[in-house]
């Protein structure tokens, strides 16, 4: 089958959407898919580019949160989509914006079949404009969304349950699939017993946060939580990642060590893939306050390295599926039930070190190559009974 994909950038760095497009291309080429991408400039390595490229568009006043916050939009020309269109057996959509929906309505027109993944809620979007907590925004933006482009498709991938039926809620047309967007398998180099001076007194526990400093990633609440455990005064706290609340959440995390709070100054640090995986493998607690998220592929990485997550739970918050014990799970925006969790494992190592291991098996069932093949499922069912119009 021949595959495109529209994606308004493919190429951004440290953006989840464009992480997990990438990772379903090179998964669908492996399984012998003949796919191509069509997408703004990739401005990291010019030289690599996508096989149909378009330009980037400019926001009037709003560029420059839109590049705080990871993310830019292609312009949609036309007749660079029809061409591009007009190649493929199936159009996949990522995202819902002017590129996608100028997309959905020239597939309709050449009859070729559209398929989505629901990457974004409203939320995610909302939150960097200061809207996050207005539901009459965020519910028109969905339905927008729905009525203006997904409407048009014939299959909707859900990455999480949390999204599957927040879309049946709001009476989605097209079939909802629950699909992962999948996990690159990854040895977990985390060793089976602790190193010696994992009970040792004096060492710092290490508590990491990797995502983008941003409103609805809310590591706010984390360190907020600081001033409510403890055992504050040995944690060193690491954030990895990037984004528009840096310069405040570095601020705050400033006046904890100042204030005595903190014995050690938090760090705030950008790592590759690598230096991911081994901050992962030698953290004792990996935490997740998003507000807001479809998935979560940081965190799914983290657990994949044996570190035990304590994750939020809310309406807007796929990511709680990964815990599998209720102590690994605190209500969104709540820093005193966090730092309750938090000292709960803290105070028991072996049990936290035993349960981050079985965390990790548990991620195996989320093989990005078994989504692969829910996906390419997808495609096939889309093509059954095109009727060309």
């Amino acid at each position: 089958m021949k595959i495109l994909f529209v994606i308004n950038n493919f190429y951004n760095p440290g953006n989840g959407v464009a992480a997990s497009a990438q990772r379903t291309v090179k998964a669908l080429k492996s399984a012998g898919q003949d796919v191509k991408v069509i997408s703004g400039p990739n401005k990291i390595n010019p030289e690599i580019q996508p096989d149909f490229p378009l330009k980037e568009f400019i926001f009037p006043i709003f560029q420059p949160i839109i590049v705080k916050n990871g993310f830019s939009y292609a312009d949609a020309d036309p007749k660079k989509l029809e061409e591009a269109i007009a190649w493929a057996d199936v159009v996949h959509i990522h995202e819902m914006f002017m590129l996608q929906f100028k997309a959905v309505r020239i597939a309709k027109k050449l009859g070729k079949p559209v398929v989505a993944t629901f990457h974004i809620f409203p939320e995610n979007i909302l939150y960097n404009l200061g809207m996050g907590r207005w539901k009459l925004a965020n519910r028109l933006l969905l339905k927008s969304w729905r009525d203006t482009g997904y409407n048009y498709c014939k299959f909707v991938q859900c990455p999480s349950e949390r999204v599957q039926d927040r879309l049946r809620r709001y009476h989605f047309a097209p079939e909802l699939r629950f699909i992962s967007n999948g996990l690159v398998p990854d040895e977990c180099i985390r060793p089976e017993s602790p190193p010696e001076d994992y009970l040792d007194p004096s060492r710092p526990l290490r508590i990491i946060y990797i995502g983008r400093l941003s409103l609805e990633k809310d590591q706010l609440t984390l360190l907020e939580a600081m001033r409510h455990s403890k055992y504050s005064r040995r944690i060193q706290l690491l954030f990895a990642g990037n984004g528009p609340k840096a310069k405040l959440y570095k601020k705050i995390a400033k006046k904890l060590y100042d204030e005595g709070v903190l014995a050690y100054e938090p760090d705030f640090s950008f790592y590759d893939r690598d230096g991911l995986r081994q901050l992962a493998a030698t953290a004792d607690i990996a935490v997740h306050c998003a507000k807001v998220e479809v998935e979560g592929l940081s965190i799914m990485e983290a657990i994949q390295q044996g570190t035990l997550p304590i994750i939020s739970e809310g309406p807007y918050v796929g990511t709680s599926q990964f815990a599998i014990s209720r102590r690994c799970l605190f209500p969104a925006g709540n820093p005193e039930a966090l730092a309750h969790r938090i000292d709960y494992w803290l105070s028991h190592p072996k049990e936290r070190w035993e349960m981050g291991l079985k965390h990790a098996e548990n991620m195996k069932k989320y093989d990005i190559s078994e989504s692969a093949k829910a996906i390419i499922q997808m495609y096939k069912d889309s093509l059954e009974g095109n009727d060309n119009e």
